[in-house]
């Protein structure tokens, strides 16, 4: 079978791909595999188990939560609530795994799966490798090892974990946000509740929309996403500026006072300076991935912040940040790491901070994020290629060599194949869009004859 793990866990359309059978042999697999790898200390393990409001996920909830009762692990239900704040409940609950049923940022007919370790932490692609297998294993016909009487979990409700998990974010905010009106759109997701609840308990005056989730409308038309309602409603309502989340609540993108897009590289660019003011950006670095805009990259070298560059991903810059101890980590998409308050991307924490540095700063949005200028950024599909060859092509070395001799210092060019699907992604950054497009469009060209 085909590894059943993408970048952020198994998701696939509910009810068809992701079936109620599957979600239940995948919480037993994940209970029976983190076990022997120690993850369970001697004692009866505890799992939170939380999802966003995607009516698919009343079914998968249920199934998940059977699953890890039915292989001896103790369920702590929380409800809908954001991906962020299932990490951090796992973390600060002492749990053994954490679950969090949620398609983040897809249509409201997908959802997903998506496995916490102990403390919070996104599982590593060995242990993933492993769950997959013994899954594998026994849906082909090994039995599984059950344990009966008072040897099977017990589930109850945690709603303590709403409360719990806003009060975390109001304590690590490093001023109130008094003063500030703020338009939110929750994309009818994960954080319709949280989301509000913490900006306006932190003192802003806030306005929502896409905060009536039903089940169905979950990313429909808004969210991170759809930016279009959100810039509206910052024009229309006179706002400082607008925060956008995902379905999951763990991205964040954001709207000026003029209603202009503030995309993820431009919001870690305002929350590396802040947090090197505040002396907590350790080793002045900031980490992003390779797609991160080129600009964000000048911007980080004129302040005097390194900037260390992951694979595409927010689990690989989680990786980094990890490894060398770094606080601040994200992507262009909006998934932004703050580590010292999360062990994962955190869009509500993120539209906090940014706020704040907003109310501290007495400047707004819009003049904090000028310290970057968006370099215009040109991405080409191209499918049905090999796309296993594209290091090893001299001719398209040649054509690559030949692109950034054009370029100069003030243009990239990045190739590279898709982990998913036929195609190599030809990304070209230049100061000027024509020649940006230009350029691409050669080594689309180059990408064809060499690989196809």
């Amino acid at each position: 079978m085909g590894r059943l793990f993408g970048t952020d866990g198994v998701r696939g359309v509910a009810n068809a791909d992701l079936t109620a059978e599957m979600a239940l042999g995948l919480s037993v697999a994940a209970a029976h595999v983190l076990a022997e790898a120690g993850t369970f200390e001697g004692h009866r393990p505890v799992a939170v188990v939380g999802r966003d409001p995607r009516a698919s996920g009343e079914f998968l909830e249920a199934a998940v939560v059977a699953g890890l009762a039915s292989a001896g692990v103790d369920v702590l239900k929380v409800g809908v609530l954001p991906t962020p704040a299932v990490a951090y409940l796992t973390g600060v609950l002492g749990a053994d795994l954490g679950v969090m049923l949620s398609a983040s940022h897809n249509a409201m007919p997908d959802n997903g799966v998506k496995f916490f370790a102990r403390g919070g932490h996104k599982l590593a692609d060995e242990l993933e490798g492993r769950i997959e297998s013994v899954y594998e294993e026994h849906r082909t016909g090994a039995p599984w090892d059950r344990p009966t009487g008072s040897g099977v979990g017990r589930v109850r409700s945690y709603s303590e974990g709403f409360d719990r998990y806003v009060a975390h974010l109001i304590a690590v905010l490093p001023n109130r946000l008094d003063g500030l009106k703020i338009v939110l759109d929750e994309a009818h997701g994960a954080a319709a509740r949280v989301s509000p609840e913490a900006f306006t308990r932190a003192g802003a005056e806030i306005v929502t929309i896409g905060a009536e989730p039903d089940g169905l409308n979950i990313n429909d038309g808004c969210g991170s996403t759809h930016l279009d309602k959100l810039k509206a409603a910052v024009l229309e309502h006179g706002a400082d500026l607008g925060i956008a989340h995902d379905g999951d609540a763990d991205r964040c993108l954001a709207v000026d006072h003029t209603g202009e897009e503030i995309d993820g590289d431009q919001i870690l660019a305002v929350l590396a300076l802040s947090m090197r003011e505040r002396g907590v950006l350790r080793s002045d670095t900031v980490v992003a991935t390779v797609m991160s805009n080129l600009g964000f990259k000048l911007a980080m070298e004129r302040e005097g912040i390194q900037l260390v560059r992951a694979a595409v991903g927010d689990r690989y810059v989680l990786e980094e940040m990890k490894q060398h101890g770094y606080a601040l980590g994200g992507e262009q998409s909006g998934h932004v790491i703050i580590l010292d308050h999360a062990t994962t991307g955190d869009g509500t924490l993120t539209g906090l901070m940014l706020a704040a540095r907003v109310a501290q700063s007495g400047r707004s949005l819009r003049e904090l994020a000028s310290v970057m200028e968006r370099l215009p950024q040109v991405l080409i599909n191209v499918p049905d290629v090999d796309r296993s060859r594209v290091g090893q092509s001299a001719e398209l070395a040649a054509a690559v060599g030949e692109a950034e001799r054009e370029l100069g210092s003030t243009g990239r060019v990045l190739l590279r194949p898709s982990g998913t699907e036929p195609l190599v992604r030809v990304m070209v950054e230049a100061a000027d869009i024509d020649q940006a497009r230009a350029v691409a469009g050669r080594l689309a060209d180059a990408v064809k004859s060499a690989l196809g």
